[in-house]
């Protein structure tokens, strides 16, 4: 793999942290997982989106940014591997879709300050699916607290991803699209992913569409 800090990122049941552990373990490299099961609004969020999404997106953001500062501090970029299953702009993404305006720009202020803090990865992967097999996956993981979520919400997030996306052209990107993936239990699959990780993007959005046969 010639890159060092990889992000794999995706929607909800993109399959984001099963991949993210998959090339940890193979490349024998730092793992960062994003910690959100203990996240106590999590749940009420997802009955009562407009009420709880300001306290959920700020505990959000304050542990998030708090994980990445501790393990990329000592982060020696050129000679450990590290592979994490979200990056920190993601909190904005979210905060986009669920924050009332107000609210929107106060959380934006308190992002600035933390981001500026916290590096770039050499390769930002993302994970594409369709509404359907996302709402698929996070039915087989059977999280009780994700079985209201809504078609729609998944939608606004994936729109979300993808026009923060389009606004980095200095990140290299790579886009799969896993619809017709399945790197778990095909090693071919898995083997097309690494493959990509031995090419040198170009700095922009790369799409590719796995599996090539």
């Amino acid at each position: 793999m010639i890159y060092n800090y990889i992000i794999v990122e995706g929607n909800i049941g993109a399959g984001k942290t099963t991949l993210s552990n998959m090339l940890a373990e193979k490349y024998n490299a730092r793992l960062i997982l994003e910690e959100f099961a203990d996240n106590p609004f999590l749940p009420k969020f997802y009955k009562n989106r407009e009420r709880f999404a300001f306290p959920l997106e700020l505990s959000f953001l304050a542990e998030r940014y708090n994980q990445l500062n501790k393990e990329l501090s000592s982060l020696d970029l050129f000679h450990k591997k590290t592979v994490s299953d979200y990056y920190f702009m993601k909190s904005m993404i979210f905060a986009k879709q669920t924050l009332a305006s107000d609210e929107y720009k106060l959380y934006q202020q308190i992002f600035s300050i933390m981001h500026s803090n916290l590096p770039k990865p050499d390769l930002f992967i993302y994970l594409h699916n369709s509404v359907d097999n996302l709402l698929k996956n996070i039915d087989k993981r059977g999280r009780d607290y994700e079985k209201d979520i809504d078609p729609d919400y998944l939608k606004t997030i994936e729109k979300g991803y993808f026009e923060f996306l389009k606004q980095h052209p200095d990140m290299k990107i790579l886009i799969i699209d896993c619809n017709n993936l399945d790197f778990v239990n095909n090693p071919k699959h898995f083997q097309e992913i690494i493959d990509q990780l031995n090419i040198m993007h170009q700095n922009g959005i790369n799409r590719v569409i796995l599996p090539n046969n």
